[in-house]
């Protein structure tokens, strides 16, 4: 008996969710889209166009200065001497190109700091490749 009450609460209590995201979505198209399509990723075009850097371990660090920010959050692999990464303008995180581009088709926010990337974020294009030391 008290498993059945359990169920029926919890079965109106996801009803009741169902209902209000239903009322907001109908109440609000405009705002609703708008919010889809302030969350939507950037272009490839913008993406492509973010700078690009070559990651340099530098020699004579310490082990805790060697692991800090030397790896890309979002594989969670380390960086490698000589490897292309993306560097975020707006932030300065770093991330392989690879996984920062899958992830900015998808979203427009730095994967670490959420930080929001406009279409301006993207000046200095691709064709400026840096060498970028470990810190």
């Amino acid at each position: 008996m008290l498993c059945a009450l359990v169920c029926v609460l919890g079965l109106n209590s996801m009803l009741q969710c169902v209902v209000r995201c239903t009322r907001r979505a109908v109440s609000d198209p405009v705002g609703w889209v708008a919010h889809r399509r302030a969350n939507a990723g950037l272009k490839r075009e913008e993406v492509v166009a973010l700078p690009v850097a070559t990651f340099v371990a530098s020699a004579g660090r310490s082990p805790a200065q060697q692991h800090a920010s030397a790896g890309c959050a979002i594989c969670l692999s380390d960086f490698a001497d000589g490897e292309r990464i993306r560097v975020l303008p707006v932030c300065g995180h770093r991330f392989h190109v690879v996984c920062i581009d899958r992830w900015l088709v998808s979203y427009c926010s730095c994967p670490t700091c959420r930080r929001r990337l406009s279409s301006d974020s993207a000046v200095g294009g691709h064709d400026r490749l840096q060498v970028l030391t470990a810190v």
